[in-house]
């Protein structure tokens, strides 16, 4: 592969990375993603965002700084904002999950909703960029000739001097026709937006760094920056996932992603919204499902117990023995819905709440968080079963590789194998081998695997067939 400098934009962290031709890391870097707020609420602070990549790239050693040949970036799917010709932003970056657009979809009727799903295979979302595209536009000055990108085209702008659009980043808007590749006019104008504000495509080979960036930054003159994709799917390539297996990519979501020779746009697909794209490296399409609480749960957990990060690992560790050894049973647990964050598809409420029940007066800590990773569990099977086909393998990237009892109790609950990339940022590594030019090979994820057990599965598909009737009625007060 080309010795490449990787740019991951997280919703959590930003993780930098500097990759030799053979894809060992030679130096990484982690900083947490830097955001500002405006009136309607959080935004990303691109400029901080910029200075983070540009001292990390000057840090490195002079020697293999020369050796760079490709910038590679990467990041979340939805998030954007309107760029002038000058490369001055027009508008707020806006984060993912922002729903400061929403009420330009709220005039859709069921017809024009049916009909977008059918275009874009992607379910009417406040998160995608559409709506987000329409309320910039009314709500910004000076957007003559602006277009809309998202975060990663933008740094990569900022670096080139181009504007353009990565395929697999622009099926996530809301405008692309997912079946010809090529931005709708039609469903553009459902919203009052005119297409033109929406870049070519990106040019296979990305663009050659500026003159004046490679000297800032201290590169060579033929550097070329490509934008890889969006990140869980280029977590697939990291991965060498295969057709018929699925991608579990942990962050502070979870996202489950299936590669497809075709994209899936009937009914049934769309009442469950599951989510279409174009796979990042120009071969076939995708199809994704996104649960807002994934690693995030660690987090509040951590939160509600007063506890520190290596109490909690701590905690886990010892219930993951108590698993393996028979000791904890999940009819001892709260049940919990862990809808911290939204809830997932079907419903894709971003304000629903979770819920817990079975609380006892001697519920002890550990029983709470337990009880937090079999909902987890029990929450990623209902989101398994909206997809069209079991896989045959389910391949997990991310902070969930380095959690046994997550881990165990999602092999355990599936009755199926899972393949867990061991290698650190699986993300960065599929960036590089996109931005050269190649398919990676799946074993550089350095994968273990993860076993059922026949005696746990039966007794966690009990347990999970008992408590169907309060599980339902938690969804259903959860919002």
């Amino acid at each position: 592969m080309i010795p490449a400098v990787t740019v991951d934009i997280g919703t959590t962290s930003i993780k930098l990375g500097l990759y030799d031709a053979a894809g060992a890391p030679l130096d990484t870097a982690t900083h947490p993603t830097p955001t500002l707020r405006d009136a309607y609420g959080e935004i990303y602070d691109v400029d901080a965002i910029r200075a983070q990549f540009a001292e990390f790239v000057r840090d490195l050693d002079p020697v293999h700084r020369e050796a760079i040949g490709r910038i590679a970036i990467t990041g979340v799917g939805e998030a954007g904002g309107l760029v002038r010709r000058d490369l001055t932003l027009a508008s707020p970056m806006i984060l993912w999950h922002d729903h400061r657009g929403a009420s330009y979809l709220d005039r859709l009727g069921p017809d024009e909703r049916a009909r977008i799903y059918a275009v874009t295979g992607l379910p009417v979302n406040a998160n995608y960029g559409l709506s987000k595209t329409a309320w910039a536009l009314d709500d910004s000055v000076d957007t003559d000739g602006a277009l809309w990108l998202n975060l990663a085209d933008y740094l990569a702008a900022l670096l080139t001097g181009e504007r353009w659009a990565e395929r697999s980043l622009a099926s996530r808007t809301l405008a692309l026709d997912v079946t010809t590749g090529s931005w709708s006019a039609e469903v553009a104008g459902m919203l009052g937006v005119d297409v033109s504000v929406f870049p070519p495509l990106q040019p296979a080979g990305g663009r050659p760094l500026l003159p004046e960036a490679a000297r800032e930054l201290g590169l060579g003159a033929d550097v070329r920056v490509v934008v890889a994709g969006h990140d869980h799917m280029v977590g697939a390539v990291g991965a060498g996932l295969r057709r018929g297996e699925l991608l579990n990519s942990t962050g502070t979501t979870e996202g489950l992603l299936v590669l497809r020779d075709a994209p899936v746009l009937d009914d049934r697909a769309r009442d469950a919204k599951l989510a279409n794209g174009l796979a990042c490296d120009g071969d076939g399409f995708t199809l994704f499902a996104s649960i807002p609480t994934g690693g995030s749960a660690f987090a509040t957990l951590q939160s509600m117990l007063g506890a520190t990060a290596a109490e909690l690992t701590g905690r886990l560790a010892t219930l993951h023995e108590r698993w393996l050894t028979g000791e904890l049973d999940p009819a001892g647990a709260p049940l919990v819905l862990p809808r911290f964050r939204g809830s997932p598809p079907p419903d894709k409420n971003g304000d629903a709440r979770a819920v817990i029940a079975s609380l006892r007066s001697d519920t002890t800590a550990d029983d709470l968080v337990a009880g937090t990773f079999f909902g987890l569990v029990l929450q990623f099977r209902d989101v398994l079963d909206l997809f069209p086909e079991r896989p045959e393998r389910i391949t997990v990237i991310g902070p969930a590789a380095r959690n046994p009892l997550w881990l165990q109790l999602k092999a355990d609950l599936l009755g199926m194998p899972l393949t867990v990339a061991q290698a650190g940022e699986v993300v960065s590594r599929g960036a590089q081998a996109l931005a050269s030019g190649l398919a990676p090979d799946g074993n550089a994820a350095e994968p273990r695997e993860v076993h059922p057990d026949p005696a746990r599965h039966a007794r966690m598909t009990a347990w999970a067939d008992q408590i169907a009737p309060l599980w339902a009625q938690l969804k259903a007060v959860s919002g």
